[in-house]
């Protein structure tokens, strides 16, 4: 079985800093791409931010050069770094990946983490 446990939401105020945080644990054989997508209350979920096992990365026009994804193969880990957050980055952040194990090779998620950024 395959966890993904996300950690680092919160409240900011705007023009602060967060980072969060997605580990993934279990009978992991390979990870490929991990990722971020973000969601708002009756809105779709939305593409944040991408990376490749090689650390390839893509972004969402809305956070180039504010946002940084990372990876940390050997801990099975993908973070998110935000900076000069303002109220639109205010939604649940949910991180996938894909992830091959013995049985089957598909797209795991987290089950979400809070960000607020509210004066």
């Amino acid at each position: 079985q395959v966890q993904l446990v996300e950690s680092g939401g919160g409240l900011v105020q705007p023009g602060g800093s967060l980072r969060v945080s997605c580990a993934a644990s279990g009978s992991i054989l390979r990870i490929t791409d991990m990722g971020w997508y973000r969601q708002t209350p009756g809105n779709q979920r939305e593409l944040v931010a991408t990376i490749t096992s090689g650390g390839n990365t893509n972004y969402a026009d809305s956070v180039k050069g504010r946002f940084t994804i990372s990876r940390d193969n050997a801990k099975n880990t993908v973070y998110l770094q935000m900076n000069s957050l303002n109220a639109e980055d205010t939604a649940v952040y949910y991180c996938y990946a894909n992830i091959r194990t013995e049985r089957v090779f598909t797209r795991y998620w987290g089950q979400g983490t809070q960000v607020t950024v509210s004066s």
